[in-house]
């Protein structure tokens, strides 16, 4: 009996105190009843071997006591583990991605050998994929003990399936197929430019779900809780033509971290709320107008108060023009190439930033 005691208290120490006394009596009840019914079949008291399999088979203290507890029974139960997967899938993405373009960085601007720059990028790689794994796990481990779900769970719309074509073709088999292939996958008769775009267009709320994603494993690389292609600012560039363009980037870094750091997380929650809420268009169009007010502020600033300003500011027009046609103009390779590259980049990016702010106010305006 020592040993049915043992297990008692075993399963007892599991319990809820409010419950405990009731199912530690009732479980006690049962197993001295199979312990009866034992010893009348053998004739004898069971040795305590013998009362061990017994327990054994009404089961270990940490699962019966399971059994009484309320709440759900897994970490990631089976209606949020399919979507789990896909988000892991697609943080596993941006983030290969990420490390790409850093490898690339590495071996193209960094003195650093090619092999050792590849040894580096799949130590941060696995790194930066087990944090990947634990935040998305820590999300689901969250959502799965609500009483109620996320909408987005229970009122999804057929339009919004799109999104999950990102992660059909990230598995073995698939990408097994297309190298037998010859690097690409049976596909049925080619359809025209149209009806691909058409098919490719993902809803609003879809788009919405994969730009957290995106922006997301982002923030973590660029807070440094994700180790991907961990490149100082200064390894990246060194002096060109007299200009340490390591330097400018390392002091644009620090001045930046925090403002690019809100800006990211702000994105992530505003893209969660704008899922949640279907896509909502004026919605959309609000953060559009948001975000790209703060990205052309940002531009701004590189353009007339960034370290990077004195090489790439220009007073006029006609200036600016001029500059760029010295790219196309072997006489004048001066060294200030990069500078001119880094000048077209910001304007184009500053002017892209007012269009999508444009577009946006209409659409907060007729609402569609």
């Amino acid at each position: 009996m020592n040993l049915v005691e043992t297990y008692l208290k075993a399963v007892a120490a599991q319990l809820p105190k409010a419950m405990r006394e009731d199912i530690v009596a009732e479980l006690r009840d049962d197993i001295l009843g199979r312990l009866e019914t034992l010893e009348d079949r053998l004739g004898r008291p069971p040795s305590d071997d013998e009362i061990e399999a017994l327990l054994r088979e009404v089961g270990h203290p940490l699962t019966v006591a399971a059994r009484y507890r309320s709440g759900p029974q897994a970490l990631i139960g089976p209606e949020l583990y399919p979507w789990w997967v896909f988000a892991v899938k697609t943080g596993l993405l941006v983030m290969g991605c990420v490390t790409l373009i850093g490898l690339a960085v590495r071996v193209l601007t960094v003195d650093a050998y090619a092999g050792q720059a590849i040894g580096q990028a799949f130590a941060s790689l696995f790194s930066g994929a087990v944090t990947v794994i634990g935040v998305v796990t820590l999300i689901g481990f969250v959502l799965e003990r609500q009483e109620k779900k996320p909408d987005f769970i229970a009122k999804w719309r057929v339009k919004d399936l799109g999104l999950f074509e990102l992660g059909g073709d990230i598995d073995a088999e698939t990408w097994a197929e297309r190298l037998a292939r010859g690097g690409s996958a049976a596909r049925p008769s080619a359809k025209p430019g149209p009806a691909v775009r058409k098919s490719a267009e993902m809803s609003p709320a879809a788009r919405a779900v994969s730009s957290a994603i995106g922006w997301g494993v982002l923030l973590l690389w660029w807070t440094g809780l994700l180790p991907v292609a961990s490149i100082r600012p200064d390894e990246v560039a060194g002096i060109l033509y007299g200009v340490d363009y390591g330097q400018i980037l390392s002091q644009i870094v620090a001045a930046a971290y925090w403002p690019v750091t809100l800006f990211a997380a702000a994105k992530v929650v505003f893209d969660l709320a704008r899922a949640a809420s279907g896509g909502n268009v004026r919605l959309t169009a609000l953060g559009d107008i948001g975000f790209g007010a703060a990205a052309a502020w940002g531009l701004l600033w590189l353009w007339f108060w960034s370290p990077l300003s004195p090489l790439i500011w220009v007073p006029t027009a006609t200036a600016f023009v001029a500059r760029v046609r010295s790219l196309f103009d072997p006489a004048a390779g001066d060294g200030g190439e990069l500078a001119t590259i880094l000048m077209i980049i910001v304007v184009w990016a500053f002017a892209a930033e007012v269009l999508r702010i444009l577009r946006a106010l209409g659409r907060l305006v007729v609402g569609r």
